[in-house]
């Protein structure tokens, strides 16, 4: 799996936790092991300017993905997934490290990162949230993941609550 993480935030964050969990992620949906996932940590000024130019919101958010090859995980019918670029996901640890804090179950800056990190991804092979029931799948897929990860590196606790919506 080809996944590049480039911190331009300008904040000291977690890589190797990032592409390791992105890494976990991919396999776990079974997504071709040649694919290709670039990760971008940006500051909240960028992350504005991303946000305004492609969804009209005002304001930084926490995560951004960009689509490439739209690939999707494998049907079980499939022998081999399909190969590709997945795109972009676009992560603010300044939004992260607030939204961290601020979560119920109050979680630093990196396991925020971790988690929009699965759901970045999750909306590049094709997830959303609008609807109430893909919400729930979604993240409850992004909950899994995130569970299993922790478990995997030898993490106590449960994964932090979703934050993002």
């Amino acid at each position: 799996m080809a996944i590049e993480v480039n911190n331009e935030s300008g904040l000291e964050i977690d890589e190797r936790a990032i592409l390791d969990i992105a890494r976990y992620t991919l396999a776990r949906m079974r997504i071709h092991p040649l694919s290709e996932l670039s990760v971008i940590a940006v500051d909240t000024a960028a992350m504005e300017q991303l946000h305004l130019q492609w969804m009209d919101l005002p304001g930084p958010t926490d995560v951004m993905s960009f689509p490439m090859d739209e690939l999707r995980p494998p049907t079980r019918d499939e022998e081999e997934p399909a190969q590709g670029l997945l795109g972009d996901v676009v992560l603010c640890p300044e939004v992260a490290r607030s939204q961290g804090a601020a979560a119920p179950t109050g979680h630093s800056m990196d396991e925020e990162l971790q988690l929009l990190t699965v759901h970045g991804v999750l909306h590049l092979l094709g997830y959303d949230h609008e609807e109430p029931v893909d919400k729930a799948e979604m993240f409850g897929l992004q909950k899994a993941i995130v569970d299993g990860w922790r478990a995997e590196q030898g993490l106590s606790g449960p994964s932090p609550a979703p934050t993002t919506t």
